[in-house]
């Protein structure tokens, strides 16, 4: 994906054991990397750290040289309704699209609530929401 609506996420893949995510943080923190936004998946012992972040680049880097297995994939962000029923909205735009949600997490700050999402069309879902005036998101929204 190659767009200004794309946000880059870090994913690192990591044993599922106590203390990955204080090391996760520690090794941004100790980078002046600010956390914006994260979600934690598990499966068979292993798990996935999905954050997005004041600078990715720099953090693949860190975390890289420390050994994790880390990369950077685009999502989309949106801002959905803060109230019962916005994320219904945003999930039935994409179904009756034929677009299907690979994963997604959410968040409600001072900036209202903004949804993050990876999809098998990720081109169409765009255009989906641009065309419905949905605010597509870029880093600078986020900080």
């Amino acid at each position: 994906m190659t767009s200004e609506h794309y946000l880059k996420q870090v994913s690192l893949f990591s044993e599922n054991r106590p203390g990955q995510l204080a090391a996760f943080a520690k090794a941004l923190e100790d980078e002046g990397i600010d956390i914006l936004a994260f979600s934690i998946a598990e499966a068979e012992g292993f798990g996935v750290i999905r954050a997005l972040v004041s600078d990715p680049e720099r953090a693949v880097e860190k975390l890289s040289d420390l050994g994790y297995m880390v990369r950077i994939t685009d999502v989309i962000g949106v801002r959905m309704r803060d109230v019962p029923g916005g994320l219904r909205e945003m999930a039935e735009l994409l179904g009756t699209a034929n677009i299907n949600i690979d994963y997604s997490y959410a968040f409600s700050g001072k900036h209202g609530a903004v949804l993050i999402l990876r999809v098998d069309r990720p081109e169409e879902a765009v255009r989906r929401f641009s065309s419905k005036g949905i605010a597509l998101l870029c880093m600078s929204d986020l900080e």
